[in-house]
């Protein structure tokens, strides 16, 4: 494979400059700084476009006091590296957005990476032009870059979604989505505060501005199953036993189901009797984060009886937490099971709602008629807010990936190609789309994102480096590939442990007008790591040319 001319120092151009590369990463988040880091240290030029003004992805625009990982911080960070790994020492269990930034950033620097980086360079157009086999991408700031190999790391998780509320852009007071939070603090002190959406965002969002507003007004659409986080500091001995257990962690970290370090349960629910049922749940209760899912009952995510068993001991504590029934009962949901919609995880979320400066609305009961200039209208009238908080969530999966102008062969327009739901293989290729992928995209996995998302970027790699030591120039999904990949997909997605509920972003039935399409892998990342493995055995047989 023949390589572009590079332009080593394109970095220190102004913007509007050309730049010819082989790789061109666009996204500076987990899977953008990887997927650059490996084709850099495979001797391929490569460059990185990211839309805002610094690294992070979905850590640099979501700076909302209390956002932070619901992961464990050492397991979804960067395992490529065991000098990084020691050099950097995690403050928390779950770290907040601050030191996550700042590990970013770090990263970035000790690797050398950030002259290969040009921010403030949102992608408008990727245009593939089959008579060169290579593809023309544009940006905002004037930026023209021709590369062979164009790899979108632009996140499920990247393009908040504002409902059409009437006279949203009305409103006098400050307004702020969750997903697009200003670098400078947000003052919530002695005001009157609304928030809208009780998703993960505002669970964790929520706790902070009652503790500091003159009054909150928590807007809910849908309950969810919220549970604690059960956070904590990293003790100096645990720091010690991460650094010295690093390999074995890693190993189970770059092959296990989910992606977490948490040890599977031994029992399905009805080997137990009740009172060991309740007792077990009460050890989950107070586990870490998504161990709640992982180390649960064996059948708790596929067994709808099993599930409502869990939901109804979270039920209890949420009565037992909330002191007014009424408040309770609106906090417990009713139209689906644990995990049917994404599991947000709490500290003091619960207890936010006996404070007396605290409300809740349930928008089923009492839906927003229209936004006004000085708060929000209901059906029992207008209450004047001085802040409100859009934490109404995000288009997820394939909304970046359609605002991208991208076009494939025969200016085919991917947002067209996709417009019944996305048609992967292995959420990551599509066929008519040459030389063109999208690590941490839909259909890839489940779990802790950056385990699978690096699956797929250590997929990427390999073959740009096959295909450079064979002579190949393109490589493309067969649309039969595609086609077994998509159905699989879609067959599976009934029997999800995700799949008790529809009315759920993991179907995008969160934006008006989306088609109701699973956009996560129900069959995980066994099938994934199963899937590439195979292809990567026949030699890519059918991919290349």
């Amino acid at each position: 494979m023949e390589s572009l001319k590079p332009a080593p120092d394109d970095s220190s151009r102004p913007p509007g400059s050309d730049m010819e590369v082989d790789v061109l990463v666009i996204g500076a988040g987990i899977t953008g700084i990887y997927q650059l880091y490996r084709a850099r240290e495979a001797g391929f030029s490569a460059r990185l476009l990211e839309a805002g003004g610094g690294v992070g992805g979905t850590w640099y625009w979501n700076r909302y006091p209390e956002a932070r990982f619901d992961s464990e911080s050492y397991t979804y960070a960067y395992l490529f590296s065991k000098d990084l790994f020691e050099e950097w020492e995690w403050q928390e269990h779950f770290s907040a957005q601050p030191e996550i930034e700042r590990y970013l950033n770090y990263v970035v620097d000790r690797f050398d990476l950030r002259d290969l980086i040009r921010f403030d360079a949102k992608v408008t157009s990727a245009m593939y032009d089959e008579s060169s086999g290579t593809w023309t991408v544009r940006a905002n700031d004037g930026t023209e870059a021709r590369a062979r190999f164009v790899v979108a790391a632009t996140g499920i998780l990247s393009v908040p979604y504002f409902p059409t509320v009437p006279g949203r852009e009305t409103f006098g007071g400050e307004s702020h989505h969750t997903g697009l939070w200003p670098a400078t603090p947000v003052d919530f002190a002695g005001k009157r505060v609304a928030v809208i959406g009780t998703g993960s965002s505002g669970v964790q969002l929520i706790p902070v501005i009652a503790r500091e507003a003159a009054s909150l007004t928590v807007y809910q659409r849908t309950a969810n199953w919220c549970t604690p986080l059960n956070n904590s500091p990293i003790t100096p001995d645990e720091q010690a036993q991460l650094k010295a257990g690093f390999e074995a962690m890693r190993e189970i970290l770059n092959s296990s189901q989910s992606g977490f370090l948490h040890v599977p349960h031994d029992r399905t629910t009805f080997d137990d009797n009740k009172e060991e049922r309740w007792a077990f749940f009460e050890k989950m209760w107070n586990s870490l984060g998504f161990s709640k899912l992982t180390s649960n009952y064996t059948d708790m995510m596929a067994n709808k009886a099993a599930n409502a068993e869990w939901c109804e001991f979270i039920s209890e504590k949420v009565r037992s937490i909330v002191k007014d029934p009424r408040t309770a009962e609106r906090l417990i949901p009713d139209d689906h099971g644990y995990a049917g919609k994404r599991p947000p995880f709490i500290t003091g979320y619960y207890e936010t709602y006996n404070n007396p400066n605290v409300s809740l609305i349930d928008l089923k009961e009492t839906p927003i008629v229209r936004v006004t200039e000085t708060g929000i209208e209901t059906a029992e009238g207008v209450q004047e807010f001085d802040v409100i908080v859009w934490a109404t969530g995000f288009d997820f999966g394939t909304g970046a990936l359609a605002r991208m102008g991208i076009r494939g062969r025969n200016a085919v327009a991917l947002e067209e190609y996709w417009a019944d739901g996305p048609r992967t293989f292995l959420g990551l290729m599509c066929h008519g789309f040459p030389n063109f992928f999208f690590p941490g995209g839909p259909h890839g996995a489940t779990g802790n994102n950056p385990r699978y998302s690096g699956d797929q970027s250590d997929f990427v790699h390999d073959a740009l480096v096959f295909m450079r030591d064979h002579g190949y120039r393109t490589i493309e999904v067969p649309a039969s590939a595609e086609e077994e990949w998509t159905s699989m997909v879609d067959t599976t997605a009934a029997n999800s442990p995700f799949a008790f509920s529809q009315s759920s972003y993991f179907y995008g039935s969160n934006i008006p007008g989306k088609p109701i399409r699973y956009l996560l892998n129900p069959m995980g990342r066994p099938k994934l790591l199963k899937v590439m493995a195979q292809v990567v055995e026949s030699g890519y047989k059918g991919f290349l040319a």
